[in-house]
């Protein structure tokens, strides 16, 4: 009995001493449900983080921008909370809310792409509309997620290549975009998957366009991860170990069939739902950390959207990149 309770008491002690030496990382994500979001509660159940001497401190935001246009600040996202230093890593950020954060000196560092291409976005409304293609949108209200967000980057592209001119609303999460959709108070919304794909399947809505109906977004990294500057310069290495084991638990989730039973359960979704989540809208090879894509495209759409007020070069734009992943660090 006594020899038991020791054990017990050292196996207590162990695992104290261990958390003791773990580094914590307080880390910001955005949309709690979508595929890409899930990465980090994948590292954490798989003990990826824990073998990289981390403990994980996780906030879930309502999205991935910065309200830091030319006109707005401030604004529940994941870039916010880094900027002021609450937080250190802000995952799954539309690149134009980070430009624009730069831009005006605010202590951001991207370190490691996290989404090329838009093949999961979608914009959707009621067959009732009469709404069925990005033509039908004049002087119709179309959902974005919010100011500096992908689907902002996104959605700007496909209005001016349809040559259409609604007016952009800024919903927020998937969820509440899809209520204003049902409620009438919004004539087109956003999703990705697993979001809206049952009500697509039973006929209530339909898909008027796809972020990848604008082919040049295929070459264009559209979100990225990112640090505040002054904890990255401080404690690089534990920023180091995030992002590798950032990669293996993306790995995982391509390669063990444990993955879409596990994204189903967080998710809430059937597993078909789930398994068509990953298969058919997000490619692994969109999901690359080592490469910012595009870059001097992105920088010119700053100008052009108005997040920034002068124009920036990809050489002006390099104290904003700290790219921590290369592949070979696997």
């Amino acid at each position: 009995m006594n020899k038991t309770f020791a054990l017990l008491i050292g196996l207590v002690a162990t695992l104290t001493a261990e958390r003791a030496l773990a580094e914590t990382l307080k880390v910001a994500v955005a949309q709690r449900g979508f595929w890409n979001s899930t990465f980090i509660d994948v590292g954490l159940k798989q003990g990826y983080f824990k073998d990289a001497g981390l403990d994980i401190d996780i906030l879930y935001t309502e999205g991935g921008a910065s309200t830091l246009t030319p006109d707005t600040e401030g604004g529940a996202s994941t870039l916010t909370p880094v900027i002021a230093g609450s937080i250190d890593i802000a995952m799954t950020n539309g690149i134009l809310g980070v430009v624009a954060a730069y831009a005006k000196g605010m202590p951001v560092k991207i370190i490691s792409a996290e989404a090329t291409g838009a093949a999961e976005a979608f914009w959707y409304a009621r067959p009732d509309s009469g709404i069925t293609r990005l033509a039908d949108t004049n002087g119709k209200t179309v959902a974005f997620s919010s100011p500096g967000s992908s689907t902002n980057l996104i959605l700007l592209q496909l209005v001016n290549q349809a040559k259409v001119t609604p007016k952009l609303v800024a919903t927020g999460g998937a969820p509440a975009t899809l209520t204003q959709v049902m409620s009438g108070q919004i004539d087109v919304g956003w999703s990705v998957p697993p979001f809206v794909l049952q009500q697509l399947a039973d006929g209530r809505l339909v898909i008027i366009a796809r972020g990848s109906d604008v082919a040049a977004l295929a070459q264009q990294t559209i979100r990225v991860n990112v640090a505040n500057a002054n904890a990255l310069k401080e404690r690089r290495d534990a920023f180091v170990r995030f992002v590798k084991a950032l990669s293996r638990s993306i790995d995982w989730a391509y390669s063990d069939p444990k993955a879409i039973d596990n994204y189903a359960d967080i998710a809430k979704v059937p597993r078909a739902l789930a398994q068509q989540t990953r298969d058919d809208f997000f490619p692994k090879e969109g999901l690359q950390l080592s490469e910012v894509k595009g870059l001097d495209v992105t920088l010119k759409q700053a100008l052009e959207f108005k997040y920034i007020t002068s124009p920036m070069t990809v050489a002006d734009a390099q104290g904003m990149l700290d790219i921590l992943y290369m592949p070979e660090q696997k």
